[in-house]
């Protein structure tokens, strides 16, 4: 009894859909899976996808896999005599003799429409509640997610399993360095994150001037030219970084050494950094609102992420009081060990073999 783990997605650079299916498929060595991927995994059985059909190439990218899904993926179940497609991402072939379950990390777009392209929200109005709805079983990162599922598209609880996501314990971890005079947020320039209101609470710092901001996620023409605007308008250019992309390896010593990790999103599915960061022992803001909370718990500040004024206090406490630097720290990697990919491992295994 066979699983295609379908990553046609994966782009050469990682990414956090990326990280999330490597490091669970490694955890489930107990089932036969073969991985349809662009890429070569070190270990896996690996068969060639296109790599024009992967993240990197943008909307065109995303149609062609689409279409490349719904017309040759079939085709390739059938061959492999697989007897379950599992998608990391929520993509499938409709209307297709492929039994499969998926996972939905958020519905974001459903939630701010108004922030997405119009051939985003036609995704999520209509193929994704479709492919939902025809899959044996949803697996989601959260409880806030799986609330999600049920209110925007009427998903039966009972098809849903909320399994949260891990982290790199390798990579990311406490390494006692030196604390430099930087808050961070990682994470893309989408308006849905929250920056423009972190570099507002950044600049509202009584001593602003004796910080710096540093913005570590790729660079996005839609929105990262009005966030350098807004920051020489308020004369803080010489403050703060923006990053682009950062490396893999380089982003555990970045988190070390950071004051801390500010990370006030509007929404999230599940909010890897946070847990990324708490794993380092960096104090973590984050926001009151999705799962967050569920991730975070009592090791971090919450915020409320529309209120500017809560994210500068709560920078200013933790830049000028050590011991709730050092409370924070603790409480965080305390926090993270309770996450770990074996369990999510045991917990996906659990729910795949179902279904075979």
């Amino acid at each position: 009894m066979s699983i295609l783990a379908n990553l046609s997605f994966a782009p050469a650079h990682p990414t956090g859909w990326l990280s999330y299916s490597f490091n669970l498929l490694q955890s489930l060595q107990s089932l036969d899976i073969d991985v349809l991927s662009p890429i070569e995994f070190s270990g896996m059985k690996c068969h060639q996808s296109p790599p024009y059909i992967t993240t990197e190439f943008g909307m065109k990218g995303h149609l062609q896999r689409l279409l490349w899904t719904q017309f040759r993926l079939p085709s390739i179940y059938r061959q492999l005599k697989s007897n379950l497609l599992f998608s990391p991402i929520p993509e499938a072939p409709l209307f297709s003799d492929c039994s499969y379950i998926i996972t939905v990390h958020d519905l974001i777009p459903l939630r701010f429409p108004q922030w997405f392209s119009k051939t985003q929200r036609l995704y999520c109005r209509y193929y994704l509640p479709a492919v939902i709805q025809q899959s044996e079983h949803v697996i989601c990162n959260s409880i806030t997610t799986a609330e999600d599922l049920m209110n925007f598209l009427k998903l039966s609880e009972n098809k849903i399993t909320p399994i949260p996501l891990a982290y790199d314990s390798k990579n990311f971890r406490f390494f006692d360095l030196a604390t430099q005079n930087y808050f961070l947020y990682i994470g893309r320039h989408n308006p849905h994150k929250n920056p423009e209101r972190i570099i507002d609470a950044f600049a509202a710092l009584p001593n602003c001037k004796d910080y710096e901001l540093w913005l570590a996620g790729p660079s996005d023409s839609r929105y990262t030219p009005n966030l350098k605007a807004q920051v020489a308008e308020l004369g803080i250019t010489n403050q703060v970084k923006f990053l682009d992309y950062v490396p893999y390896d380089e982003l555990p010593k970045i988190i070390n050494q950071a004051i801390a990790l500010i990370f006030p999103s509007l929404w999230e599915g599940f909010g890897l950094p946070v847990l990324e960061a708490m794993a380092c022992g960096t104090p973590v803001i984050t926001s009151n609102l999705s799962s967050l909370p569920e991730v975070a718990g009592d090791a971090a500040i919450l915020i409320n992420p529309y209120n500017t004024g809560e994210i500068t206090a709560a920078m200013q406490a933790i830049a000028t009081d050590s011991g709730l630097r050092s409370h924070l720290s603790v409480q965080g990697i305390t926090r993270a060990n309770q996450f770990s990919w074996e369990k999510t491992g045991i917990a996906t295994t659990e729910v795949l073999s179902r279904y075979l």
